[in-house]
């Protein structure tokens, strides 16, 4: 782990990849029963997460697809185009619907406790993690001015603020009706505690949105990783939870999982806030910069503010000022960002979240064979780059 951590500090682009002598073990077998779900080896972390999001992509999409299909009018129009099944006009597309991690999760989590036929079950439950996801995505979007997603123009861009709101808020009321009505033992739990999850996540984003009202001295790392762990962190959190639960996991595994998914997150917020500064629009489908532009007190953001450094003060004072198009604005927030360390700290700390996250995993999943699919998934969310 300290190995993956030195390299995450210093790459000079957000890779943060995770060794596989990770707590949860230095070897897997290459057979197992349930060859989606379980681990094949120490060389193919990215091909074994890939075919893990592509399997829940397909796996969730026909819940997807019908409980969208279930909303009338303009509300389904909508959000089939936020979900790229459809153009702007109604007419069929076969666009990015996104990366399908949270589902993932759900499904990876039920069929390591579980197997196979827990996997099967848990499938509605994944179609609803996903769900409750775009709820915050269009929601989002509005709120932060975000004007692309998945490399076209977002929702309320299209049909207006109005519609893109109250579709977020069907999409979450469509996530809900998905577990109540699922006859499984576990569903009365799952939609307590993805309730749960709802209100925690609008909490995160409500300070995340306060803060941008905040003078940048005022606002502290300790709580700027708080907010993260609230908003990105409990749905990864929830999803791994909800697998346990639908694969009848003791209490303490659905904690455990629920705890490894919280530190998985927090690594993807940590690098998903490296690549809203440094990333490459061609492959993260959003402008480059918006973050700064927008003046957003990202974590790259407060630690950089918060280093005590010549670079820190520089930033402050950057950031007291409106965003001013056309200059080199961008750059030289860029650049003092990564002066004053944020982008460095950013690449560690994620590093250090996952190898958090691989002790809560071993704690659920003992197994490295059976705890392969979770492994490699969160690899994955650190794995990107600019």
């Amino acid at each position: 782990m300290t190995e993956a951590r030195d390299r995450a500090a210093e790459a000079s682009r957000p890779t943060g990849t995770l060794e596989r002598h990770s707590p949860v073990g230095t070897q897997r077998d290459s057979a197992s029963p349930d060859p989606g779900e379980r681990g094949t080896g120490d060389s193919d972390g990215p091909e074994e997460a890939a075919a893990l999001l592509r399997r829940a992509r397909a796996s969730v999409d026909p819940e997807l697809r019908a409980a969208l299909a279930s909303l009338p009018g303009m509300l389904g129009r909508v959000a089939q185009y936020h979900f790229g099944w459809q153009h702007a006009d109604g007419t069929p597309a076969t666009d990015n619907a996104g990366k399908a991690i949270r589902p993932a999760l759900v499904l990876a989590s039920a069929g390591a406790l579980g197997g196979p036929a827990a996997r099967a079950a848990a499938v509605r439950a994944a179609a609803a993690v996903e769900l409750v996801h775009n709820f915050t995505l269009l929601h989002d979007d509005v709120m932060d001015r975000d004007t692309t997603r998945r490399h076209r123009p977002t929702a309320w861009t299209v049909f207006g603020v109005a519609d893109a709101i109250l579709v977020g808020d069907a999409v979450q009321a469509l996530a809900l009706r998905l577990l109540a009505t699922d006859p499984h033992p576990a569903a009365a739990a799952a939609v307590a505690r993805l309730a749960d999850c709802v209100v925690e996540l609008c909490a995160g984003q409500q300070v995340d949105t306060a803060m941008e009202r905040r003078d940048p001295h005022e606002v502290t790392l300790e709580e700027t990783l708080a907010m993260a762990e609230a908003k990105t962190g409990a749905l990864l959190g929830c999803a791994a939870a909800l697998g346990g639960l639908f694969a009848g996991a003791a209490d303490e595994d659905v904690e455990a999982l629920d705890a490894f998914g919280r530190e998985a997150g927090l690594a993807f917020q940590l690098i998903d806030d490296v690549i809203g500064i440094w990333g490459d629009p061609r492959r993260t489908g959003k402008p480059a910069g918006a973050d700064l532009a927008a003046r957003k007190k990202s974590l790259p953001v407060v630690a950089a503010l918060t280093s005590g450094t010549p670079a820190a003060r520089e930033l402050a004072e950057l950031y007291t000022r409106p965003y001013e198009e056309g200059t080199e604005d961008l750059e030289q927030t860029a650049l003092a960002v990564e002066r004053a360390g944020g982008r460095d700290w950013a690449q560690a700390q994620a590093a250090d979240h996952m190898a958090r996250a691989m002790q809560q995993l071993s704690r659920a999943v003992p197994s490295p064979e059976a705890a392969g699919g979770l492994l490699a998934l969160a690899e994955f969310v650190t794995r990107r780059n600019t």
